[in-house]
């Protein structure tokens, strides 16, 4: 596939992407989705059809909605967050714990920070967490939920694999989506620590926390995406303390 496209880079800042905002809730949205500011030339890069952001006040949260056909991985940058769904599971996810929900036939569940204040505590924290959905490569399969600790192999400042279909991470420990050309990973990088991009007809990569240099590019922000396209193998060096997510892909969303 990589031999019909043309390499590009495509540098996606933070400031640019499309934002809700309510009492509870920042959320920076990378892909334009359903109704949300319909944006035809901003739905998907290779697979991966929604990146966002949120950041979820103590005490809220999103109540209880259907999901249907997707895979959905969450990954916490700070705080824990409490998931609740119609098939039973049940869960707290935070730094370092990494959670796949399969909604396939049909799931309903509920996302919510339940830190509170009381009189004479601290104040209770928000949580910060990016949830990143792709299709899957068959439609109605049974729902399914999957979640793992990966934070010793984080502290090793590679990239790691936090969720794959593909045939070649099936023994890498991670959790696994049900797409065959899909596989994400993260970095959490020392400053100068550096890691290299895989090659795939179409990557990801999402600045989380802190700042990179990517090499032939320069220096990305928290919050920057980078959208890439028959390439790979390009240098990310760490600016300061850095988390970075990589999608690496081999098909594409068909609209």
């Amino acid at each position: 596939m990589s031999a019909l496209l043309a390499p590009t880079v495509d540098v996606r800042r933070a400031g640019g992407r499309l934002a809700s905002r309510l009492s509870w809730l920042d959320s920076k949205h990378s892909f334009s989705l359903g109704t949300h500011r319909p944006d035809p030339a901003n739905t998907h890069h290779g697979l991966l059809l929604v990146n966002n952001e949120d950041l979820v006040q103590p005490g809220a949260g999103f109540e209880t909605h259907p999901h249907r056909d997707m895979e959905i991985v969450t990954w916490v940058l700070q705080g824990s967050l409490v998931h609740q769904d119609s098939s039973g599971h049940s869960g707290v996810i935070y730094p370092g714990l990494a959670q796949r929900m399969s909604a396939g036939t049909g799931i309903l569940h509920s996302e919510k920070n339940d830190s509170y204040r009381s009189p004479g505590e601290r104040p209770a924290d928000p949580v910060h967490f990016v949830q990143m959905w792709v299709l899957p490569d068959e439609a109605g399969v049974a729902p399914g939920y999957e979640q793992l600790e990966i934070d010793g192999e984080l502290l090793a400042g590679g990239l790691v694999t936090v969720a794959s279909g593909m045939d070649r991470h099936k023994d890498a420990g991670a959790i696994r989506i049900r797409n065959r050309h899909a596989a994400l990973y993260a970095a959490r990088l020392r400053p100068g620590q550096q890691v290299l991009l895989p090659e795939a007809p179409y990557l990801h990569l999402f600045v989380a926390r802190g700042s990179v240099d990517l090499e032939s590019v320069g220096g990305l922000d928290e919050g920057d995406a980078v959208r890439l396209t028959a390439t790979g193998g390009q240098r990310v060096t760490a600016t300061g303390p850095a988390e970075i997510l990589v999608w690496e892909m081999h098909a594409t969303f068909e609209v």
